[in-house]
């Protein structure tokens, strides 16, 4: 049984067995991110400690031999392979009970292994076992579908969202928060933010990205929300209305501006400092390489703000014009001078003794993709921290 269960322009839900609507696809995608059954349900439950953890999402997630595990992912690893265009790409998510399978039917079908992320998990639950270490990451395989065709990464903006540095397999990512289960939960369910970084990793604006085993949809919703297509296959009917509805849910403007905002949130991400600047002080800022602010809003004082650590960017403007984004030099790091050596070089300060002063790379502007809205009435010309997601990885 085969029919649409929602299908607009951009985001099409299908309820059927995946292996019947992959054999008759014939439109190519882009990209293919899946999390198929991972085989590891046993069928119980276990309490322990105080803790009640259950061993059975389903029979589709099921303990099988080996031999079954091996058949399952041939199959429907080929079938994606017929659909996807030379040039693309796919990710897929699983644990030790499923990711080694995937992986040799991967290399055996003619797909190229680009990399396995490690999505740790810094908010996993805690195992009941006292038998061995805590269960706290998955695997995440990339694979393309010709060895010798090139495919498209977005190196520069993964190393953008990374603070200037090439981005790592190792992905530190919460697990599925309480904002992200408001239409209903899924067993499996990953977070949007994993999804935000996987779409745009390896997808343009309106690219087409299929999830054979949709479950919830968080793919979809995360797609959506980037500007791609998305095709979405599930043979549960339950899991697919939970799809529409947050589909549904997204399709208000102030929902959608907040899941965005939020799936694009870390509490790792990179910062970035925003100084307002006159306009002659802004191009000598510019010229020297350094921006400076005032120490503190009182006498003797100097007021760091919590995320001043993890800033490598300063955000030079004038009244929330002339934008100018520059990576520092070191990050989360400043100097203190006084106001003569201020003058010395050049600049006029005139509120404050002493002054935070910022060294940056004047030699390279960094290139963003949408400016925030910087005009906020007083706001506007104190210096603020703000994540670097505001400036970049936007539609």
């Amino acid at each position: 049984m085969i029919y649409k269960y929602l299908s607009y322009d951009n985001f099409t839900l299908i309820h059927s067995d995946t292996m019947e609507a992959l054999q008759v696809m014939t439109d190519k995608v882009d990209t293919i991110i899946a999390d198929p059954p991972y085989f590891l349900s046993k069928g119980f439950t276990m309490r322990a400690k105080g803790r009640v953890k259950c061993f059975d999402k389903g029979d589709w997630d099921k303990q099988r031999p080996l031999s079954e595990i091996n058949e399952f992912n041939t199959k429907w690893l080929s079938l994606c392979r017929n659909i996807l265009k030379d040039n693309g790409t796919i990710w897929v998510s699983g644990t030790y009970h499923n990711i080694y399978s995937v992986a040799n039917c991967l290399v055996e079908l003619g797909y190229k292994i680009l990399n396995i992320i490690v999505w740790n998990k810094p908010d996993a639950p805690f195992t009941l076992s006292d038998s061995h270490f805590n269960f706290s990451a998955e695997y995440i395989i990339w694979a393309r579908k010709c060895k010798d065709k090139k495919h498209f990464y977005d190196i520069d903006l993964m190393k953008q969202i990374n603070g200037g540095k090439r981005m790592s397999d190792v992905w530190s990512i919460p697990t599925p928060g309480l904002w992200e289960k408001t239409c209903g939960k899924h067993p499996t369910q990953k977070p949007l933010r994993l999804l935000n970084r996987i779409i745009l990793a390896c997808t343009h604006e309106g690219d087409t990205i299929l999830d054979p085993f949709a479950g919830s949809c968080t793919t979809g919703i995360a797609a959506n929300l980037l500007g791609r297509n998305f095709i979405g296959i599930d043979m549960d009917e339950k899991y697919l209305e939970l799809g529409r509805r947050r589909f549904e849910e997204i399709q208000n403007p102030i929902v959608a501006a907040k899941y965005l905002r939020k799936m694009q949130e870390n509490p790792e991400e990179t910062m970035v400092l925003v100084n307002h600047a006159k306009p002659e002080s802004l191009q000598l800022m510019i010229k020297k390489g350094i921006c400076y602010l005032r120490a503190g809003e009182a006498d003797g004082s100097l007021e760091v703000t919590p995320g001043f650590e993890r800033m490598q960017y300063v955000c030079l403007h004038t009244n929330g014009d002339n934008v100018h984004i520059f990576r520092l030099k070191k990050k989360g790091c400043f100097n203190i001078w006084t106001k003569e050596t201020l003058e010395k070089n050049g600049f006029h300060p005139t509120h404050a003794p002493y002054y935070i002063v910022l060294p940056f790379d004047n030699a390279k502007e960094v290139e963003f993709t949408r400016q925030p809205q910087l005009c906020q009435r007083i706001n506007t010309y104190r210096a603020k921290i703000r994540p670097l997601s505001d400036f970049i990885g936007l539609k």
